[in-house]
């Protein structure tokens, strides 16, 4: 399988990948979404554009990617199964791959209950392995779902995500070979604060030899301040903040808790980049883009290649 998406040719050229994430206005402002974008101009491979994010009203990730890759930067359009039957999605990936859009995150997505819209219906017509399986057939047999011929197949490089932090823990090593089994290309993790934890999950995914299927990417969200590291803590599902850390950014005045959040992030990246099977980073540094390309050079990963 070859596909024209610069992660893929990073990931091939065994560099340890970057990518982060640009969540698109709650308005129809184009401008929001290239000064998001510029801000990481060269300091990752690809932005991730999220799909109407926990479930509230956004621009298109489909949109927002086409804008971001007019700008010369190498969108990945996330697509959630919570919004669209499989009609509306495999549609919506012809349309993005005709912009040039050739990478994205199929993922099921927030319930609408979490959101803005309470009321919505959810249409989940495929779950995430259902979708996953449905994309890799569009590339590698031209078809759709239905079993109807394509004209001139999209060729997309599949990613996916994972929590090796959500109950029951036993059963996350599974549930992504379920996912490297329908054809995932690369993974990008739930954010990681208990270090301990992910490497017992990934001692899993290489006793199970899944990290010579799929790249993983490591989830990094640096915290502004102990009230997000106490509230990721306790109010956010799938979430592992370990008190330490929660101690560790308390401990420090109000002024210098960014800098801390900051240094746990790239202090998280250093031990990570010793993990067999680790294969990048994915930094989510949300609603606060501008600390990206300071990880990024701090921890080591700038220059990124060029492809």
């Amino acid at each position: 399988m070859k596909t024209e998406s610069v992660l893929e040719k990073v990931l091939t050229s065994g560099e340890l990948a970057v990518t982060s994430e640009c969540g698109p206005p709650r308005g129809s402002d184009a401008d929001k979404v290239r000064e998001k974008a510029e801000m990481l101009r060269g300091y990752v491979d690809a932005v991730n554009v999220t799909d109407n994010q926990t479930a509230m009203v956004r621009m298109s990730s489909s949109a927002a990617c086409i804008i971001i890759k007019q700008m010369g930067i190498d969108p990945i359009l996330q697509m959630v199964t919570r919004d669209r039957n499989r009609l509306a999605m495999q549609s919506d990936i012809l349309g993005c791959y005709a912009h040039g859009i050739n990478t994205m995150l199929c993922l099921s997505g927030d319930h609408p209950h979490f959101g803005d819209h309470p009321m919505a219906a959810n249409v989940y017509d495929l779950d995430s392995i259902q979708f996953i399986q449905a994309v890799r057939k569009m590339r590698e047999e031209g078809k759709f779902q239905g079993g109807s011929e394509i004209d001139k197949p999209p060729k997309m490089f599949i990613g996916a995500a994972a929590n090796p932090f959500a109950d029951p823990f036993e059963l996350r090593v599974a549930r992504l070979a379920k996912k490297v089994k329908a054809g995932v290309d690369f993974i990008q993790t739930q954010c990681i604060y208990n270090i301990d934890k992910f490497e017992t999950w990934m001692n899993g995914v290489r006793e199970r030899k899944l990290h010579e299927k799929v790249a993983i990417l490591a989830g990094i969200t640096p915290m502004k301040t102990v009230g997000m590291a106490r509230y990721m803590k306790n109010r956010v599902p799938g979430m592992d903040v370990p008190d330490e850390v929660v101690k560790r950014m308390g401990g420090v005045s109000k002024e210098k808790q960014p800098e801390e959040g900051v240094k746990i992030a790239i202090e998280t990246i250093e031990r990570l980049k010793n993990v067999e099977g680790v294969r990048g980073f994915h930094i989510m540094a949300i609603e606060w883009e501008q600390k990206t390309p300071e990880i990024v050079e701090r921890a080591g990963l700038y220059p990124r290649p060029k492809f």
